[in-house]
């Protein structure tokens, strides 16, 4: 068996960028790179000393401790090990954030899809095709409609467990934005494993110059212009295993239990708010291009980018900040709100 990892990113172009670059005299480019959150993560902040920075880094290092579902000692582990206790605002926040967008797509993001993840290997690199029976026997677990939230406690049915990953880079994404904004900073950008948060614009005032990963191979599909946003992309390039000449992806149907079989490699999407964002960069996946487009559609207050073996399509919003790039012969696609 085959095993692969490949850190989930929006390629950062940052040539030329890390030297002072327009930052006034008092302020200078702080940059540091740290491993947590099981992903190398950039912090580059325009600020007169490094205390925004090393803030930045201790508040996220404590979040993880929170939110790991891997670690039985935080705050989801000991919830899903069987203890009902009180959970801090901020770990009941992003636990609430996560169901409010599971109900929003039916599902398609869902954080109490734990059991059926793990029994694939994908938490802890065992990776595994698990048997059909062992999945039927294990989805009437992940229903989220049966998390019980109440006066700041969280009860689970009986062999229930939440998984609050494919959402908590974005949450924390946005905190650490909202922090350095009012610690002052103008100009930061935060790079969770291609998890993009940006604060404003470069210290020049230019856009932030995004790549966004071709899912086909090691390069980039087009660049993205960003300013004071999120741009999180979800893809099976990320994390997958082969066995028997199979490919498995981590990003599982919450409907079958099984890797999502989406005609879409990517999916981008870019708006102010990266905890839903983050949520439905996933989703959008595993809807597949027709039902991610009437998503879009029918709510029209974010922008994306969805990556084919043949095309890019991207909304109209962002029709001039993003340049296809690369070799592939992708065409690009304009998507407007009408059908």
């Amino acid at each position: 068996m085959k095993r692969f990892f490949k850190s989930s990113f929006a390629l950062l172009m940052t040539a030329g960028l890390l030297m002072l670059c327009g930052c006034s005299v008092k302020n200078i480019v702080q940059k540091d790179t740290v491993f947590a959150l099981d992903t190398v993560i950039d912090l580059t902040v325009c600020a007169p000393d490094r205390k925004a920075l090393t803030g930045a880094e201790t508040a996220l290092l404590n979040w993880e401790k929170k939110f790991s579902a891997a670690d039985e000692n935080s705050e989801i582990g000991k919830l899903n090990g069987g203890d009902p206790a009180a959970l801090s605002a901020e770990t009941l926040e992003l636990l609430l954030d996560a169901v409010a967008i599971a109900e929003e797509t039916d599902g398609a993001f869902n954080p109490a899809l734990k059991p059926v993840v793990s029994a694939w290997g994908f938490l802890n690199g065992d990776y595994r095709v698990p048997p059909e029976e062992e999945i039927r026997t294990l989805l009437p677990l992940t229903d989220y409609r049966q998390i019980l939230i109440s006066d700041g406690q969280v009860f689970l049915p009986e062999g229930q467990q939440i998984d609050l990953g494919g959402i908590a880079k974005g949450w924390i994404g946005k905190k650490l934005a909202e922090d350095l904004s009012e610690a002052g900073v103008r100009s930061a950008l935060i790079n969770l494993g291609g998890n993009i948060h940006a604060v404003g614009t470069k210290p020049d005032g230019s856009f932030w110059r995004i790549g966004i990963k071709d899912p086909s191979g090691d390069g980039v599909a087009g660049v993205y212009l960003a300013a004071d946003e999120a741009v999180i992309t979800s893809g099976g390039y990320e994390r997958f295993f082969e066995q028997d000449g199979i490919t498995y992806i981590h990003i599982l149907d919450p409907d079958t239990g099984r890797p999502a079989g989406s005609d879409l490699l990517s999916a981008t999407v870019i708006g102010g708010d990266g905890t839903r964002c983050d949520g439905l960069s996933t989703a959008l996946f595993v809807m597949g291009r027709e039902k991610a487009v009437d998503f879009w559609r029918n709510r029209g207050d974010f922008d994306m980018i969805l990556i084919m073996k043949d095309r890019i399509l991207i909304t109209e919003g962002i029709r001039d900040r993003f340049t296809p790039e690369g070799t592939d012969a992708r065409s690009l696609e304009i998507l407007t709100g009408s059908k």
